[in-house]
């Protein structure tokens, strides 16, 4: 009987400072067959990329102590290397090598000063000891395997220059391109749109097949594990808690905190006023009743009704946004990109209006230009009837602080310099909203709304995980108490548990201070669950705007049927 390529056996990690000692992973053990995929499942924190990292041996030293346990790759079937055990300059023969990693944000992983080409090339010489010129046609031919349009000029390109699916190839290009026999995707797709998502999943499955390789897939989406692994392991609170083929988790889950998970998406079938959470379930403190949160189609048209008879907040008059793409010698644009072109949206006091469509359409120009980021190019954007390039300067400070943005990356939004603490109440101070005393119990207040603890405050934004960044720019958002805010893939970074726990806080927050919202999400299915009406964006332009219900059971566009099409349930 074959060996399986990595076997985990027993082991445990622990973070070591000054202050305390944390057990991030604790008797952790699984294995991964050869060309198979195991997918590891979880809630931030819970200890899944840790997992991931200790196997390159990619964590911090000293601060990452190993306590117990082996991590064994078997290469081939003579006697296993034990990873855990390793120097560091046999480390460097493996990485790259013979283990790849896609990270979770490509941005942040790639070098911004060095071409997408030149930095898949370098990989190839430091690997393959071959010549430049050499990795040049590698790369190429690698660009090409991953379907990256036009591979010599994506190759000059900076990372910047790309969009996020791109970019994302370029990283499993990177991964790829010694052909490892083992892949670890950490959160490959968390970020892109549904299209592109599937498009990478089915990349990542076709040069499975093609190469032979294992893949340890860690995601918090559940409906991608369903379409992508052979067999799940659950983890929770540093612990492996469940595990088997995809099949038995999803079809007869033992553990309570797997039913959890399994529960806590926006149900596809019916309408919800507020989702289950996890925690909830954990703790059995089940207080939604199944009867009077399901949301009848007659209570969702009153609702509808009554939206469409309150003043509009926001308007958006044939509102065009160019971009530049080329300029001459003097400095002069000699070609645009239109990336906005005549978009029309009325936004309802009180109502939740959510955007979708794939990347580059021009969601997140729209949502910028509302918050004076983009400047516009044609059309105008009304707030509460004015157009808001009139206001005064009074009058724009109080719209600075009434609409608020709550943006997609929550790494690049968070100053590593200051503590989330006094990030969120940086805003209060600005604007001069409570005094110096109510401004830290309003902080820790929104901390515990957004999921976190109290003893968060005097700590950096490096030592949170990703899911958690995204809440603290939540909570410093709501700081300010706007009336409108606009939510940027605001909680594609999140894990579904979490998930619930913010789209229920935003639910609540909507209905008790009659907040409006301009929710934009390449999830389908949160769309949905959050919106009164959805608009969907194509090629700059709106090619259709109608009920929440009306659009995702009874689309009339074509994109908007292969939108749906693309959607994992």
């Amino acid at each position: 009987m074959r060996k399986p390529l990595i076997s985990v056996e027993n082991f445990s990690l622990d973070f070591v400072t000054d202050e305390k000692i944390t057990h991030a992973l604790q008797h952790i053990s699984f294995q991964i067959e050869r060309g198979k995929t195991l997918a590891l499942v979880g809630e931030s924190g819970s200890g899944k990329s840790v997992s991931a990292l200790s196997i390159l041996r990619l964590l911090p030293l000293p601060q990452a102590k190993m306590v117990s346990g082996k991590i064994i790759f078997n290469e081939d079937e003579k006697e296993g290397i034990d990873l855990a055990q390793l120097g560091e300059k046999e480390m460097n023969l493996i990485r790259g090598k013979k283990i790849g990693m896609i990270f979770q944000e490509p941005m942040t992983s790639l070098n911004p000063l060095m071409t997408c080409g030149q930095q898949v090339a370098e990989t190839l010489v430091m690997h393959k000891k071959i010549s430049t010129s050499q990795a040049y046609h590698e790369t190429i031919k690698w660009f090409a395997e991953v379907k990256l349009p036009e591979p010599e000029l994506i190759f000059s390109k900076y990372p910047h220059e790309l969009s996020g699916g791109q970019k994302q190839r370029v990283m499993i290009s990177m991964a790829i391109c010694c052909e490892p026999l083992l892949l670890i995707a950490d959160e490959p797709t968390t970020a892109l749109d549904v299209t592109v998502q599937k498009t990478i999943l089915d990349l990542l499955k076709e040069l499975q097949r093609k190469m032979g390789m294992a893949i340890l897939f860690i995601t918090h989406d559940l409906s991608l594990v369903k379409y992508l692994a052979d067999e799940v392991l659950i983890m929770y609170q540093s612990r492996c808690i469940e595990s088997g083929s995809v099949d038995k988790i999803f079809s007869n889950p033992t553990e309570t905190y797997t039913k959890g998970l399994l529960s806590c998406r926006p149900p596809t079938t019916h309408r919800v006023k507020f989702l289950q959470t996890v925690q909830e379930f954990m703790n059995e403190t089940i207080e939604i009743n199944p009867q009077t949160n399901r949301v009848t189609a007659s209570t969702f048209e009153n609702k509808l009704n009554d939206l469409s008879k309150q003043a509009i907040i926001f308007e958006c008059k044939n509102l065009e946004i160019h971009y530049p793409l080329r300029t001459n010698f003097w400095g002069k644009v000699t070609a645009w990109h239109n990336a906005v072109q005549g978009v029309n949206l009325q936004i309802h006091t009180g109502e939740t209006m959510g955007l979708v469509g794939e990347s580059g359409c021009g969601k997140t120009s729209v949502g910028k230009a509302m918050v004076l980021l983009n400047k516009i190019s044609g059309g105008e954007i009304l707030y509460k009837g004015k157009n808001i390039s009139d206001f005064s300067r009074s009058e724009l400070a109080d719209y600075k602080r009434q609409v608020q943005i709550i943006f997609q990356d929550p790494y690049s939004s968070l100053n590593p310099r200051i503590s989330i603490g006094q990030a969120i109440k940086e805003p209060m101070e600005v604007h001069q909203i409570h005094n110096e005393k109510n401004r830290k119990e309003k902080v820790i207040d929104l901390l515990n709304k957004v999921g976190l603890l109290p003893e968060h405050y005097h700590r950096y934004p490096h030592e949170f995980s990703g899911g958690q960044r995204q809440r603290i720019c939540i909570a410093r958002t709501l700081a300010l108490e706007p009336e409108f805010i606009i939510c940027d893939e605001s909680v594609s970074a999140l894990d579904v548990s979490i998930q619930a726990q913010v789209l229920n806080l935003l639910s609540v927050l909507r209905d008790e201070f009659n907040l409006s919202y301009l929710f934009i999400s390449h999830d389908l299915g949160v769309i949905k669950h959050i919106s009164n009406r959805v608009a969907v964006m194509h090629q700059g332009k709106i090619c259709e705007l109608n009920d929440a219900e009306t659009i995702y059971h009874s689309p009339k566009a074509d994109y908007t049927k292969f939108l749906l099409e693309s959607t994992f349930s």
